[in-house]
């Protein structure tokens, strides 16, 4: 599987950290920026994330940035993103077996490093559940 992964200065630590976890689990991972804590503009990198994953030339992104929020509103503009703020393991899962989400968005102000590497395990391991009533929800967002 392959994962677009990418930051803004707020999220860069985690960034770095992630990215090498992802790795040791088995998993493809490419960096799309940023490359320092020098402040940056966050759409930027989240769109760019948000349309390799759209376009499938990645299985799925991780966007990081001080809150996640940012990232998710930018993540969620773009046609056949499903963007996920997660803060907790449960929501990872939920969020991956209800709704088959491809973009997962963390906040590294919001959440401690060893909670974010548990939930982006959890969130690249789960799978969506294809129960029809979770189908036809997804189906109803896209239209």
């Amino acid at each position: 599987m392959k994962i677009a992964i990418g930051s803004d200065h707020g999220g860069f630590e985690y960034k770095t950290k992630i990215a090498e976890y992802i790795k040791t689990l088995g998993y493809e991972v490419e960096d799309f920026g940023t490359n320092s804590t020098k402040s940056c503009d966050y759409p930027v990198i989240a769109k760019e994330v948000s349309r390799a994953v759209a376009e499938g030339k990645f299985d799925r992104g991780i966007l990081i940035c001080g809150t996640g929020i940012g990232m998710s509103i930018v993540a969620n503009k773009v046609k056949g993103v499903r963007a996920a703020l997660c803060s907790d393991t449960f929501s990872a899962r939920l969020t991956r077996e209800h709704n088959n989400s491809n973009v997962l968005c963390l906040g590294q102000r919001v959440i401690g490093l060893g909670l974010a590497l548990d939930i982006v395990e959890i969130w690249l391991e789960t799978e969506f559940s294809n129960e029809e009533r979770h189908k036809k929800r997804i189906s109803l967002i896209e239209d």
